[in-house]
């Protein structure tokens, strides 16, 4: 319903009420027909779900059924460990799904516990969660709005509906129907909104709509929607499955090969269940976390604050950062930037020092200052004063020689405020002995002015708008004397016949380092948007100065114009928008829906309650730290600590790097696994035995691949990671030839690994076993020093600038040597101590994978030139 488009005299006759309220027994029927007047929670999980719900992915079921097999073939220490490993993925998924309930308490919290209500006449006080439609309810200044009410009284009415619209000034309430028209929330002055507050004056209000039915309750609905997946929870889902069937039809194949070939099947079927243990990455999950936990880590030091962690992969995905404009994109503090004087002679000599705007403006506000030097009041007050104060026009020291006598409150019908001062200055003409000061929009003082000047008019319009054109707010200053004060203080009285000596041009300026990241997201290949609930022609021209506008094919759209937009019109033109003016939150949400449609990861910032349906569905929600609502916060999946857009581009950087350091971890554990894999495929057909023990092959898989894939977390960025696209939503994990690379290298990895057993045997060495045993393991670890850089050789970025890395490679070879050369460890691992000779030959055959890897990059870079 429409309740802004009708005069109350309609109101009155739908919602069956009267302005002294409705009948008891009428509420208490409509109690029960309604329900309470609160947000509820229609998806919120109980304990026990949340927990069982974090043992449904794919991957997890494979880490269990690794986990019992591993206990069926007798290793006890593996199956604790994969056993570990899902638990804490478990804990830490609970934790954040847990923490997710906390937006719809949040939204509860907003509310109002009570209410002054009018019925039948008399004033009583009820629980908020009692009212009804049809309510009259009783307003004043420190009120929360317990529903959504139409106003049909008020007295200097103001309501603080930043949280709800993002718009950071107060809106002066009135009672009249509004022309017909599509009004953004902001704008509809005759309404007042669930969980907004009142900051001045008082009113009385039909109650509209409660709980569900109210904005607060629809923005409810919205947050009660699926998390949305990450690209790499989606990737590693598809991963997961496919690697499974993989997994079977392979190990079913080398158990009916060696069961031909006439090995026992019992030794056989260890061997497969070992090989599948093996193939399967248990540590992915955790070195997944533990890589995304060391990227959160780094990034708090940088003022973002992540709160789910699968957040900071999708930062390196993200494709449109769709940014709030004030405080984020821009300082958040109004500032004045132009400064236009009348050169009519009109009232030059009342003031002392004859600067009649510096004047009008030190002397008409309603700003104070503390003993701290921090400025209270309206924040286009502030501005204008600040700028009278550097100036020397401070108003305590003004108002000694002209005193404020009288003065007509700024509202919204007159859009203007008046002061009078008693004028003292001796210098000053002597018939006029008062001062008036009117300030306003520059359009309502045509109006007013003399008619000696409003011949001028055309000429000022034309300042006016040049400012206007850059986005400034333009206010008017205008001034008369009177030689008394009127018994009554009558707006049409005085605010006429007045002389226009000035007006100014304000902006919320943008944040140079947000100049300089929108050009860092324009060449990483993310597209920044802007959407504010600002006026479109301040947001154009701050966006034009950032950088978002650059072209004319660059669009802008209000709220209105975009709901005259169907889903398929709006979806052609999507991704040419660069600036959305005055939009609603179900706007707001529509937005992330449409670019994500076309495939598009999209980051969303926001600090108001308004913003929390496209937080919690954007790929990645970004709330403000400083000006962020608990709802808001509570909606993300990121903080910015400093409210900061350029924090943003440094959070994406790291989140590109952190998934290019998970994709190399992918990279070597199943490139080791693939190595396996073929030595064991490939042995029986050239005749050769197993070449490794199941034990062996699990060592190779925990420990090998453990620390220093875990060390590749640390891996630093590469140098061309903000110059290139994000990656392509589209693509699998292995795509741009990392398939070809696992298969590639793991062939030559099982190659070299029975080479060595083939020649070991050749040459009747009893060591052949831990020989082979030991290539394989070494190959690794080259392996993994070669794939630190995709493109760049090892030589080039330095054997040393993992020192992790460093550090974790020296424990693996130390192991790898206590196991060959520890007496104790010879016996569980079936082991024997290794000559000299034949250890030097083992890390010579390892090294032929550490250098078909550089030759491999090499080759490529030749291609490229």
């Amino acid at each position: 319903m429409n309740w802004h488009l009708l005069p109350i005299s309609e109101i009155t006759q739908l919602l069956n009420s009267t302005p002294s309220g409705i009948d008891p027994v009428i509420a208490a029927e409509r109690l029960r027909e309604q329900g309470k007047n609160q947000i509820e929670d229609t998806k919120k999980k109980s304990v026990i779900k949340m927990i069982l719900s974090q043992f449904s992915d794919f991957m997890i079921l494979i880490l269990v059924a690794a986990a019992i097999i591993s206990g069926v073939i007798g290793d006890v220490t593996d199956t604790i460990i994969i056993l570990a490993i899902v638990i804490i993925n478990a804990t830490v998924g609970f934790i954040q799904e847990y923490r997710a309930e906390k937006a719809m308490e949040a939204l509860k919290n907003m509310a109002a516990n009570h209410a002054h209500i009018l019925r039948e006449g008399k004033m009583i006080s009820i629980p908020a969660t009692d009212l009804v439609v049809g309510d009259v309810i009783m307003l004043e200044a420190g009120n929360i709005i317990p529903a959504d009410v139409r106003f049909f009284e008020t007295h200097q009415t103001k309501v603080d509906e930043s949280t709800l619209t993002g718009e950071s000034n107060n809106v002066e309430k009135n009672t009249e129907e509004l022309p017909e028209g599509i009004y953004a929330l902001g704008d509809q002055t005759n309404m007042g909104f669930k969980g907004t507050s009142v900051t001045n004056g008082r009113s009385l209000a039909y109650v509209v709509a409660t709980g569900m039915q109210t904005e607060l309750g629809h923005i409810a609905k919205m947050i009660q929607t699926d998390e949305t997946t990450t690209p790499l929870q989606k990737r590693l889902a598809a991963f997961g499955k496919r690697l499974s069937a993989g997994i079977l039809l392979i190990c079913t194949i080398i158990f009916m090969i060696g069961w031909l070939r006439g090995e026992a099947i019992l030794t056989m079927l260890i061997t497969s269940i070992s090989l599948a243990v093996a193939a399967i990455p248990e540590a992915l999950p955790a070195l997944v976390t533990i890589a995304l936990a060391f990227g959160a880590k780094k990034l708090a030091k940088h003022k973002a604050l992540i709160r789910k962690l699968p957040a900071v992969e999708t930062l390196g995905s993200v494709t449109y950062i769709c940014s709030d404009k004030t405080g984020t994109l821009t300082l958040n503090k109004m500032t004045l930037q132009e400064f236009y004087e009348t050169s009519t002679a009109n009232y030059q000599t009342v003031f002392k020092d004859q600067n009649r705007l510096l004047h009008a403006i030190a002397l008409n506000n309603d700003v104070s200052k503390e003993e701290n030097g921090k400025w209270l009041g309206d924040s286009t007050e502030v501005a204008m004063v600040e700028y009278a104060f550097d100036k020397s026009f401070n108003r305590g020291d003004l108002e000694k020689i002209y005193p404020r006598i009288a003065e007509l409150p700024f509202d919204s019908k007159r859009k203007c405020m008046t002061t009078i001062h008693q004028n003292s200055n001796p210098d000053a003409d002597h018939s006029a002995t008062m001062i008036v000061l009117t300030k306003g929009a520059v359009d309502v003082l045509f109006d007013k002015l003399n008619a000696d000047q409003k011949s001028h008019i055309p000429e000022l319009e034309r300042k006016v708008n040049e400012m206007a054109a850059k986005g400034y707010r333009v206010m008017g200053y205008a001034m008369k004397t009177i030689s008394s004060l009127p018994q009554h203080l009558d707006p049409a009285e005085i605010e006429t016949e007045l002389t226009l000596i000035g007006f100014v041009g304000m902006i919320d300026p943008p944040r140079e380092e947000a100049r300089q990241a929108v050009s860092e997201c324009k060449e990483a290949g993310i597209i920044p948007v802007m959407i504010t609930g600002d006026h479109k022609l301040t947001a154009k021209a701050i966006a034009a100065k950032l950088g978002i506008i650059s072209s004319e094919e660059d669009l802008a759209l209000t709220g209105s114009e975009l709901a005259m937009l169907n889903q398929i019109a709006f979806e052609e033109i999507v991704a040419k928008v660069r600036v959305y003016a005055r939009v609603n939150p179900e706007q707001k949400l529509r937005i992330i829906t449409a670019l994500q449609s076309k495939n598009h990861f999209v980051a969303m910032t926001g600090d108001g309650v308004n913003d929390a349906p496209a937080l919690k569905n954007a790929d990645i929600g970004i709330a403000m730290g400083i000006n962020g609502t608990e709802v808001s916060k509570e909606a993300s999946h990121m903080i910015l600590l400093d409210d900061n857009f350029a924090t943003i581009v440094i959070a994406v950087k790291h989140g590109r790097k952190i998934f290019d350091n998970i994709l190399k971890f992918i990279k070597y554990i199943m490139t080791g696994n693939s190595g396996e894999i073929w030595a064991i495929f490939l042995a029986p057909f050239f005749g050769l035995p197993i070449p490794l023990l199941a034990i062996h092959i699990l060592w190779i898989n925990l420990i090998t691949d453990g620390l220093p894939g875990l060390a590749l977390a640390s891996e630093p960025a590469e140098a061309n990671i903000m110059k290139r696209p994000p990656r392509n939503p589209k693509e699998n994990i292995f795509s741009n030839g990392m398939a070809v690379h696992i298969l590639w290298v793991g062939f030559l990895m099982g190659v070299v690994t029975i080479g060595m057993q083939a020649y070991a045997i050749h040459v009747a060495n009893s060591h052949w076993q831990t020989m082979a045993f030991t290539v394989l393991c070494f190959s690794q670890l080259g392996h993994v020093m070669v794939i630190r850089s995709s493109q760049d050789s090892i030589f080039k970025i330095g054997f040393f600038s993992n020192k992790p890395m460093i550090v974790a490679l020296a424990i693996t070879v130390s192991l790898q040597l206590m196991i060959i050369y520890t007496p104790l460890f010879n016996g569980i691992f079936k082991t024997q101590p290794l000559t000299f000779r034949e250890l030097i030959l083992t890390l010579a055959v390892s090294s032929i994978v550490f250098w078909s890897v550089e030759i491999e990059k090499w080759l490529k870079k030749e291609n490229k030139s």
